[in-house]
């Protein structure tokens, strides 16, 4: 059973973005990142699925509020079907970094950025020059590649030594490197959940905001929340906790215990706009 009020939190600003969501549900804005907090983290990113109760209370809440949105590195279509979002009417999920748009069954197609073809060519050689460890794995997304590690020995050490050489591939091919849980994205620069968050504020007229998110790409987010703050839209930050990514938690206006507690507090949200 959800809790029976929405937990306070920890900051002013945060507060008064939850506030004005219950004040003003029709013109709320809420959205997640997928992976770590629609989704638990799991060693392959294909076997991820949504954490029980995850499609069903954003179909509960889609009615309630002006906009439900996922926003994710991941292929838009990847994360509907990983998490089994299809039949949420209303849901709009913005993958690649918001570069390409899921809605209502139909998928906008991001354009492959120049550079791409590039880096595809040259990351196998790259990755052996650098004595890349066994469990390295790449992740072609089309119009970016990710580089992950989270299958290794050691985790960390193999980021850590294949940061820099990714690093000189991005500048060399016109890209950028974005840094993740035990991952290494080359994409095109200027693209990130900030700038997503930010047009689909604009886009759907919305007064005040919700995110939840738990990686280093959520941080732009986060950030993007506070610039609509300081533009007079409430908000509220929601951390899914971590120990990789602390720093995620030490951003947020409001921690709460991983995809668990992410899907616990969405219930709870529904159940007061039910009820109040």
């Amino acid at each position: 059973m959800p809790e029976l009020s929405l937990p306070r939190a920890r900051t002013d600003s945060g507060q008064a973005g939850l506030d004005a969501i219950l004040a003003d549900p029709r013109r709320a804005l809420i959205a997640s990142d997928f992976d770590g907090t629609l989704a638990e983290i799991v060693p392959d990113p294909a076997a991820a699925r949504a954490y029980p109760g995850a499609a069903d209370v954003l179909g509960r809440l889609a009615p309630l509020v002006g906009t439900v949105a996922i926003i994710s590195g991941r292929p838009a279509a990847d994360a509907v079907r990983l998490g089994g979002f299809r039949g949420v009417d209303g849901l709009i999920v913005l993958g690649q970094y918001g570069a390409e748009r899921w809605e209502n069954g139909a998928l906008t197609a991001a354009l492959v950025p120049d550079g791409v073809a590039a880096v595809r060519a040259a990351l196998p050689d790259l990755l052996a020059a650098a004595d890349a460890p066994d469990g390295t794995r790449i992740e072609d997304k089309g119009t970016a590649l990710a580089v992950h590690t989270r299958q290794t020995a050691h985790p960390e050490e193999a980021l850590e030594r294949l940061r820099e050489p990714l690093a000189k591939l991005a500048t060399e091919t016109g890209l950028a490197l974005e840094p993740g849980r035990f991952v290494l994205e080359i994409r095109a620069p200027g693209i990130d959940k900030g700038a997503a968050l930010q047009s689909l504020v604009r886009e759907r007229g919305a007064r005040s905001v919700l995110y939840f998110g738990d990686d280093l790409g959520d941080l732009a987010a986060f950030a993007a929340l506070r610039g609509l703050r300081a533009d007079g839209i409430p908000g509220c930050s929601v951390a899914s906790l971590s120990s990789e990514t602390p720093q995620v938690a030490g951003a947020a206006d409001l921690v709460v215990d991983g995809p668990a507690g992410v899907v616990r507090l969405l219930a709870t949200l529904v159940g007061q706009l039910v009820t109040g």
